[in-house]
């Protein structure tokens, strides 16, 4: 295949080019800079610009912008560039996968989807949350509908916090937890859905590889542990005690909205379909994955 990657230099982008190529596909890059490779074209989401080309031979595309949602307090400014860097590049690309009949739209989304549903398990039929995150990922999802509309089969991945050694949450906690200051968040009885880098890579890979596959994707293990269950995994992984517990109001105060979706509350979010497309998971375990990464 000639897959077409917006953000591509990520963590997750970087691990799907260099997989998508062992595979022995072609992969094109879409660049913000000048190009500098015969493999990037370059682009400008908020001017809606392309490169001439840049999607001819394409067979699918996978859209992975975004801003981090983990960069401290939410101004209304950082809102903003959140919902600025995730919608704009989605609306372009949908419409040019409309515009050149591109069969494949893998595109981002978020598995705060959902909300907070405390201990009420859910799967992709339910319906969107409430809360900033929320709204969020339901406006993603909407701006891929010109790429519905001309026929083309568009996947919502939903994804998880993703666990692995090179970046992401496990590269922000692992050296509070190596000076014994991990601590479980609120309650700790909030659920945390996840999956292992590797695992990502490979659910993209089947969507891009499976017809049958469409609409949303919840991105995350089967079975999530709740905050204090991870923060107990994390203090195995590193071999230092965590029996600190920070309280919610001093995290509320000092991160306002975003201490409230993304620690304090969480939706307890399974894969329906890819358990029932039999999608075979290499990274189930929570400790032989932090142990791993760690």
């Amino acid at each position: 295949m000639r897959v077409l990657i917006a953000g591509s230099s990520g963590l997750i982008g970087t691990a799907l080019r260099s997989r998508l190529k062992q595979d022995g596909h072609e992969v094109v890059r879409l660049v913000r800079r000048a190009p500098a490779r015969s493999d990037e074209r370059g682009w400008d989401p908020p001017s809606g610009r392309i490169d001439d080309g840049a999607f001819d031979g394409v067979d699918a595309v996978v859209n992975l912008c975004g801003a981090p949602l983990a960069s401290g307090r939410w101004s209304a400014a950082r809102k903003q560039l959140l919902r600025d860097s995730r919608l704009e590049p989605t609306e372009v690309l949908a419409e040019a996968v409309a515009e050149h009949q591109v069969p494949v739209l893998v595109n981002g989304s978020g598995i705060n989807y959902f909300g907070d549903t405390g201990d009420v398990e859910v799967d992709e039929s339910a319906p969107a949350g409430h809360g900033f995150l929320a709204t969020l990922c339901a406006d993603w999802e909407a701006a891929t509908a010109p790429a519905r509309r001309a026929g083309s089969r568009v996947v919502l991945l939903r994804t998880a916090p993703v666990f692995t050694g090179e970046g992401g949450m496990l590269r922000l906690l692992a050296p509070v937890f190596r000076l014994g200051l991990g601590a479980r968040l609120g309650s700790g009885g909030q659920y945390l859905p996840w999956i292992g880098l590797t695992d990502l890579v490979d659910v993209i890979r089947f969507c891009l590889t499976h017809d049958d596959v469409a609409g949303p994707v919840n991105a995350t293990v089967p079975d999530p542990p709740t905050n204090a269950e991870f923060t107990r995994a994390v203090a195995r992984a590193v071999r230092r005690p965590a029996p600190w517990r920070v309280p919610g109001p001093v995290l509320r105060a000092a991160l306002g909205d975003a201490a409230e979706e993304m620690l304090l509350a969480g939706p307890r979010a399974v894969p329906g379909v890819l358990t029932s497309a039999g999608f075979p998971y290499s990274q189930l375990n929570l400790d032989e994955t932090l142990a791993a990464a760690l």
